[in-house]
């Protein structure tokens, strides 16, 4: 293949391939967050189990539990989804960073394949195990592992993707955020779905999980399709080819300033990693300060992309799906109301946001808005928190009406999705293409960064309340 042939993206397909990639990457975690009633329902016990799915059914009230359980429903189900937040982003800012070894010595068909394999085998036992009867306490600590494991996985899996469009043109970058905001999407309205259905909470939870199954194998069988696409294999070729211009490999540590070598007349297998050959050792710093002057040049564009999610991560859901709404009296939208006004409206901003990017790029890379309105975003921690979040301690309700909490949720979506899909477009684009994969895996570590302070500052916001 030669570089003056520049073939098209026929019907879109490698984009469309990203987009399911990047739904796959985020739809576990957003399947384990939007079924947060499930998990809270199991953690109070059987005897309160009847009460939550009478709730979902319209049915009056049962009487209330017995005092006995209020021990366990305070010190699990209501630090759960703190404990939850903590056990995903943490693993995750852990093996973002581990990535840049992986992608070294672990071959990028291992690394997504694997990645997703572990994930489907997970979710299936999570289906599973909605049908075996647990305690409390197993039940919450097998939920965080299941949760630290799934995540860690999507963090090889995220890293690797956001390397891997680096590669390609910028828009390339675009339908992996996008896929991640639908993933959240899709999981609100399973569980709207699963909800509306009636049937009994078991029931519609091991549907739910099955769905997600069902979901990451299509994200499989689209990335084995995916080295099939000419337009994929002429990129791929460019790195492989011209490895004195193309070297986009990352090792924040140890790595050489090598080039790696591609033997002539021998064509690179798809879906594997090319040699790394190890450059002299009088040679030790020279890839060190490439990896710093890539720092520099992307370092607003990181920092931008930590602080977003450090925000959005510190409040949702940990202190947003605590909200509850102030028609105490209209049973059936108290029954929607936290999956409508808290998730699906979440998710559908945010997918918008994230989505816009593709047609529209306001403000620009060197711009100063960019960081300005980022920056803004902190206004939201006020404005929610001071909305009818229960239980509460210290500050009084302020904003009680339920359009006011929607309304400050359409926005900070809208502006999680938007923003940081434009750092993360920008990020690669801002050094020499030969650099961009390195950019953009840098960019996925600032990413996992915000998650994970956010996860801390998300105890910390619920505290003050």
């Amino acid at each position: 293949m030669t570089t003056g042939h520049k073939p098209q993206d026929r019907y879109k397909a490698v984009w469309l391939i990203f987009f399911m990639l990047g739904l796959g990457t985020l739809l576990p975690w957003n399947f384990f967050m939007t079924a947060f009633e499930y998990f809270i329902t199991r953690l109070e016990g059987p005897k309160n189990a009847s009460s939550v799915t009478a709730k979902q059914r319209g049915d009056p009230q049962p009487s209330a539990a017995p005092t006995a359980a209020l021990p366990e429903r305070n010190t699990l189900s209501g630090i759960f989804n703190n404990v939850m937040t903590l056990c995903a982003m943490l693993p995750l800012l852990l093996f973002t960073c581990l990535n840049s070894f992986l992608h070294q010595r672990i071959p990028q068909s291992v690394r997504i394949l694997g990645s997703l394999m572990a994930i489907l085998l997970l979710f299936l036992v999570t289906a599973i195990v909605v049908k075996v009867q647990m305690d409390a306490l197993p039940f919450f600590v097998l939920t965080m592992i299941k949760i630290m494991f799934i995540n860690s996985f999507g963090a090889i899996l995220q890293g690797s993707l956001f390397g891997l469009a680096g590669l390609l043109p910028a828009s390339y970058t675009a339908p992996i955020m996008s896929g991640q905001g639908l993933a959240g999407l899709f999981s609100s309205v399973a569980m709207i779905c699963a909800i509306a259905s009636g049937s009994e909470l078991s029931e519609s939870a091991f549907g739910y999980f099955i769905t997600a199954c069902v979901v990451i194998l299509l994200a499989i069988l689209c990335y084995l399709a995916l080295p099939r696409l000419e337009f994929y294999r002429y990129y791929q070729q460019l790195k492989l080819e011209s490895p004195g211009e193309h070297e986009t490999k990352l090792d924040l540590i140890s790595k050489d300033p090598s080039t790696a070598s591609h033997p002539p007349g021998e064509e690179p297998q798809a879906g594997k990693e090319e040699p790394v050959v190890s450059a002299p050792s009088s040679q030790p710093t020279g890839k060190s300060h490439s990896i710093r002057e890539i720092l520099k040049d992307i370092s607003v564009l990181a920092l931008s992309v930590c602080f977003i999610f450090t925000i959005t991560i510190g409040l949702f859901p940990a202190v947003t799906a605590e909200v509850k709404s102030s028609f105490v009296g209209n049973r059936t939208w108290a029954k929607y109301f936290s999956p409508v006004s808290c998730f699906l409206v979440f998710n559908i901003f945010d997918w918008l946001g994230r989505s816009l990017t593709a047609v529209f790029t306001w403000p620009g890379k060197d711009s100063r808005w960019l960081p300005s309105l980022v920056v803004a975003r902190l206004a939201f921690v006020p404005l929610l928190l001071l909305c009818n979040v229960q239980p509460r301690h210290y500050m009084s309700v302020f904003f009680e009406h339920d359009a006011w909490y929607i309304l400050f949720m359409a926005a900070f979506a809208f502006s999680n999705g938007y923003l940081a899909s434009l750092c993360m477009c920008f990020g690669p684009k801002k050094v020499k293409p030969a650099e961009a994969e390195t950019a953009g895996a840098i960019m996925a570590f600032f990413l996992s960064l915000g998650l994970a302070l956010g996860a801390i500052f998300s105890f910390l916001f619920r505290a003050i309340v």
